[in-house]
């Protein structure tokens, strides 16, 4: 058998080496895979076993920080990083180190057409699997078409339109013009992946089983799908003058029809709303909060503060009375809250990624690398207590960049020090759970030695975390002068000499917070009714007129959760003016959670805010000027580029040169 065995493989091996073959048909462990499919497909077992296999060859969604396979957090105006592009990938895309013949790790198309392959394989053979009922076939097929129609997602949302191949296994031994597949369009793909979506969700459950975490469910089909298509609805994909500046001379060669449609569709929008509808009406999901801590009730240092007066003290979700905004946001990213236990998850997954990056915020003598560095952009995109932009606190006084904290404040569990800067006093709770800032106290209470917990953290030279103690790693620098400490759980600590451990995080690929703010977006652009019927049976009649009320207090659930005012009747009667109002919040709320490279570039704004400056506090200043607004002074922020090309990654150019029919993404040569 063995001896058999080698004469086969030598055989296939010869075919190989004359038939060159795209990626995209992944025909490279197709022989492998034949000598097995007997054993495969005789017992159900084994077929879920192949079938969660292929699941586990998908691109990691939680690799966001580092070893990303698709552009990640230091891609994006949140988070800049001395660091080395070679373990940060998203950074290689901003220096323009990205290319056709080196695509610096980020590679989803090749695993996402293997999966594709082996889902289709599934779906092509699951008739010869004998011990399995009708149900047990039903849902594995369902989870089947998830996976198909997931990878086509991921090619969608990082290459744009995607070689559609339908339930065809390819042959290996075929002529070489039998391997030439063109591309589909880009809206000829969104129809491709809700439709795999939509089939997905006849047969798998609505909610996945506590031992199940992690799995696609019904929910997740849906809510993917409401994502699709609010990206399908959006300027640069539906004829706005993003989509001509981007794509107005991308045409396939084979038939010269435009890959991104150049004519404004407004029914799209409505797809979306009524998409994003349909999760909220399964009635499965809701924010997550935590309740709310009165005084006397427990450790003084966990109260709840009070809520300003612009906030409504009703009960969530009519306002913010009975909650804890700090916890109920911050515990979700922390470790704090068990994912079986968060309602917020539509989807998720258990990450040691995450887990892992958290070392890169820990400053030097904590065990870190001081790299994980949050721009002032993005510090600034956070309200204040009442709700104002910092450019309205100054107004009024709630905002200042002069001054300091007379007093020690201890709420919900947090410690903002006496001395502490006022720019960081009287901001809005989300501010306090993802930003580390200088005079910041890091509790680190795994960690038994008291001279690696309970620490306050400074970052102008001279101080424990300054430049200076950056002496033999130069890029070990908090080079803006504030770090990410979302993912951060107070016992968290990297300091290794006692055995400080790290809580398990979750990444949320998809959450109900992005359903009710996509609603509201998608709601805002309609400018008459649209009658929409899904595939699953639903039918919405939406209109900006008649469901305006509603997509306000879907998005007010948002902002009350956080403990924040509701949105002003003269932000949400102009459409202008709600949109800014909706990407300032998507801005704070997925902060860090790998959204906010998709937003601006289906917005069309990805030129405009990857151009301000990188800036952040005056680190190489002693403490009596750090608190000074500086633009970054290294190469890493100098030699950055801004290009409309990279808008979408670019195809290996191998991939392009064996098919005449494969035309790349525009500007990627």
């Amino acid at each position: 058998m063995n001896k058999f065995r080698n004469i086969l493989w030598f055989a296939l091996l010869l075919v190989v080496g004359i038939t060159s073959s795209c990626n995209f048909l992944d025909v490279d462990e197709y022989f492998d895979d034949t000598l097995k499919y007997d054993s495969i497909f005789a017992t159900r077992q084994n077929l879920e076993r192949y079938l969660w296999g292929a699941a586990g060859e998908l691109p990691d969604e939680s690799a966001i920080f580092g070893n990303d396979v698709m552009p990640g957090e230091t891609a994006t105006d949140e988070i800049f990083t001395l660091m080395t592009q070679d373990l940060f990938h998203g950074k290689a895309l901003t220096l323009d180190e990205v290319s056709p013949s080196n695509l610096r790790g980020m590679n989803c198309w090749d695993p996402a057409y293997k999966v594709i392959r082996k889902a289709t394989i599934i779906l092509n053979r699951i008739d010869e699997c004998r011990d399995i009922t009708p149900l047990q076939k039903a849902q594995l097929s369902g989870y089947a078409h998830f996976l198909r129609g997931y990878s086509y997602y991921l090619i969608l949302m990082n290459y744009g339109p995607a070689v559609l191949l339908g339930d065809e296994v390819l042959d290996n031994n075929q002529e070489a013009s039998y391997y030439e597949r063109g591309r589909a369009t880009y809206d000829e793909t969104v129809e491709y992946v809700c439709s795999e979506l939509e089939e997905a969700a006849k047969y798998i459950p609505d909610d996945a089983a506590i031992l199940n975490f992690g799995r696609p469910t019904r929910g997740a089909a849906y809510a993917i799908i409401a994502r699709v298509r609010l990206h399908a609805a959006s300027e640069a994909f539906n004829g706005g003058e993003a989509a001509r500046r981007y794509f107005g001379t991308w045409k396939r060669t084979s038939d010269g029809q435009f890959y991104v449609s150049q004519t404004y569709d407004e029914r799209k929008w409505a797809l979306a709303a009524a998409a994003c509808k349909r999760v909220m009406d399964m009635r499965l999901y809701k924010l997550h909060t935590v309740e709310r801590v009165y005084p006397g009730t427990g450790d003084v240092t966990e109260v709840t503060p009070e809520l300003p007066e612009t906030v409504s003290s009703l009960d969530f979700p009519e306002g913010a009375g009975n909650i804890d905004p700090y916890k109920s946001y911050a515990n979700m990213f922390n470790g704090t809250t068990y994912p079986v236990q968060n309602k917020e998850l539509i989807w998720g997954k258990t990450s040691g990624s995450i887990q892992g990056f958290t070392q890169q915020s820990f400053p030097i003598f904590m065990g870190g690398y001081n790299g994980m560095c949050m721009t002032q952009k993005a510090v600034d995109a956070y309200r204040t207590t009442s709700g104002l932009t910092i450019e309205e606190g100054k107004l009024t006084g709630e905002y200042s960049e002069t001054g300091v904290a007379r007093t020690l404040k201890y709420f919900s569990g947090y410690r903002l020090l006496r001395g502490t800067a006022n720019m960081y006093v009287n901001r809005e709770m989300r501010f306090y759970a993802c930003v580390g800032f200088n005079g910041c106290y890091w509790p680190a209470t795994s960690c038994s030695n008291n001279n690696f917990r309970q620490q306050t953290i400074y970052y102008y030279n001279g101080a424990n975390a300054g430049s200076d103690k950056a002496i033999q790693e130069p890029r070990n620098r908090c080079i803006t002068g504030y770090v990410l400490k979302k993912y951060i759980h107070p016992e968290d600590n990297w300091y290794n000499g006692d055995g400080s451990t790290r809580t398990s995080k979750t990444f949320a690929i998809i959450r109900y917070a992005e359903i009710l703010l996509s609603y509201a977006e998608a709601v805002n652009h309609l400018t008459t009714s649209h009658t929409v019927k899904m595939a699953s049976g639903e039918e919405y009649t939406i209109s900006r007129a008649g469901n305006l009320d509603e997509a306000v207090k879907m998005f007010n659930q948002v902002r009350f959760r956080s403990g924040m005012p509701a949105v002003a009747a003269e932000e949400y009667n102009d459409v202008n003016k709600f949109e800014e109002v909706i990407r300032r919040e998507r801005f704070v709320e997925f902060m860090a959670e790998g959204r906010r490279y998709y937003d601006v570039r289906r917005w069309g704004t990805y030129e405009q805010e990857e151009s301000v400056p990188v800036s952040g506090m005056n680190v190489e200043s002693d403490a009596s000027h750090y608190n000074e607004r500086v633009i970054v002074n290294h190469s890493d922020y100098r030699n950055r580029v801004v290009n409309k090309k990279m808008v979408l990654l670019p195809l290996e150019r191998n991939e392009v040169r064996k098919s005449r029919l494969l035309d790349q993404n525009p500007g990627w040569n």
